[in-house]
């Protein structure tokens, strides 16, 4: 993702427009190994009310979780990621709204919810917002996830 386009992109923005940062995975067996494609995504919902553009890019990495069904490992990958995009962003986002949005369902019936606490306390700390979860998190849930699906 060219950050410098984005930044420049939410300076052209009204003050009002809403800005929202997401990360989904999808994780893929390839050559004997477990890989992931990591999606940021940033979405930015002009005035608030006038359509949105979204800017995005997917990054392969090796996917170490131990136990697949609890990937702890992954959905912290995506946290982290979301979280320095917030980071990158920040001076061009300035008094805009903006909301992080994570693809973690809190439910304990979900093997995401193994990272609920530890995911809004990371961000919490870094980004000094309350991130957004299953289902409120439209950016990690279904922009991020839909690009995820076509770069995997």
């Amino acid at each position: 993702m060219d950050i410098q386009r984005v930044a420049q992109f939410i300076g052209q923005t009204a003050q009002d427009s809403r800005i929202y940062l997401g990360c989904d995975s999808e994780r893929y067996f390839r050559r004997g190994a477990w890989f992931a494609a990591y999606t940021r995504v940033v979405v930015i919902h002009h005035g608030g009310a006038h359509g949105c553009k979204i800017f995005g890019h997917t990054e392969h990495k090796r996917d170490f979780d131990p136990r697949p069904s609890r990937p702890v490992t992954r959905m912290m990958e995506e946290v982290y990621a979301v979280s320095a995009l917030y980071l990158e962003l920040a001076e061009a986002i300035a008094e805009r709204p903006v909301e992080v949005h994570l693809d973690i369902n809190p439910d304990e019936r979900h093997g995401s919810s193994c990272a609920v606490r530890e995911a809004i306390g990371y961000v919490r700390g870094v980004c000094q917002l309350t991130p957004k979860l299953k289902p409120e998190a439209f950016a990690a849930s279904c922009a991020a996830d839909q690009f995820t699906r076509k770069c995997a």
